[in-house]
């Protein structure tokens, strides 16, 4: 199965999503307007780059599914029309010169905020639905099946976790403000920030864990490719069970350093100057999770071991 046949719809997207990020270099390249402290096509490259991503890992794995494919089929296509609007309210607010989020200043501002969030609801559950069906198609392996479960559910929490930043901030209420909800926490949005991604230098910045937490099952499908590969050299990573078991590790651990950055965003701290408590916190979920990852390479593996398959997709063919 060529990749235009995983999911035709979502691979489609993805092939506009590539075509939107060098139009959007351009637009950098050419375009010298800049809005919210960034150059004002920094959002389109940065949006687009992650619904590429987003549409050829979803895709790929609609391909493997052998059960209800067809329901995935639709949640996929759902998702890809409603990333396709968001994408489209996006460049149009670029080329008008404002802000797309949180934007209330006129009413086809509000429209087109509205329009969006709609739009981000629906992929949101579309998501879910697939990921539902995931959970019913175990994949053979333990660990690629551990991989696309834990994968799937962070990176819904990591999307959820945007509702974070349509809440009005104090300052928005007091004032009336035509902009409600911020990606900065303690401080408006514009400020010093981190090269390209924008996020803030000198306050908390929600952005980070919505970010992180949305390319979970990214994350944890390179673990699994890591794995395996070393298993090639590492006894004891032939066996499937630890593969597993190291899988859960890296999910468990990257659990908590997105709830170590929400924890950082909302207290208004930048992610560049992390305060003793935040130091902590995250030292204590890397020993935790060095400790765990030794134990599980020094334990003796069983007698019967499952050799790694890296020319196979995770999951079943369909």
């Amino acid at each position: 199965m060529t990749a235009l046949h995983w999911h035709r719809p979502l691979m489609l997207l993805a092939i506009v999503m590539a075509l939107l990020v060098l139009f959007s270099i351009g637009g950098l390249i050419v375009d010298d307007r800049i809005l919210t402290g960034l150059p004002i096509w920094a959002k389109a490259v940065k949006f687009a780059l992650s619904v590429l991503i987003y549409a050829v890992t979803w895709a790929w794995l609609i391909a493997q599914l052998t059960r209800w494919w067809l329901i995935s089929w639709w949640a996929g296509t759902v998702a890809a029309v409603g990333l396709g609007v968001e994408l489209a309210v996006i460049v149009t607010q670029i080329v008008r010169g404002t802000t797309s989020h949180f934007n209330f200043t006129t009413p086809l501002d509000a429209a087109l905020w509205d329009t969006m969030g709609l739009s981000i609801v629906v992929v949101w559950v579309a998501t879910l639905v697939v990921s539902l069906v995931l959970f019913r198609n175990p994949a053979p392996d333990p660990a690629r099946n551990a991989a696309i479960r834990y994968g799937a559910g962070l990176s819904l929490i990591g999307a959820a976790l945007g509702i974070l930043m349509v809440v009005p901030t104090q300052a928005q209420r007091q004032t009336g403000s035509a902009i409600r909800g911020a990606h900065t926490v303690g401080l408006p949005d514009g400020g010093p920030g981190l090269p390209i991604l924008g996020w803030s230098t000198t306050g908390g910045d929600l952005r980070i864990p919505h970010f992180v937490g949305m390319h979970a099952v990214q994350l944890l499908a390179l673990v699994v490719i890591a794995l395996e590969f070393g298993a090639r050299r590492i006894t004891v990573l032939r066996s499937a069970r630890s593969r597993a078991a190291l899988v859960t590790v890296a999910a468990a651990g990257f659990g908590g350093v997105l709830a170590v950055l929400t924890w950082q965003a909302l207290r208004g701290q930048s992610l560049v100057h992390p305060d003793g408590p935040t130091l902590l916190a995250l030292g204590v979920i890397s020993t935790a999770a060095a400790g765990s990852a030794l134990l599980i390479m020094r334990r003796r593996p069983r007698s019967t071991l499952i050799a790694p398959e890296p020319r196979r997709a995770i999951g079943a063919t369909r």
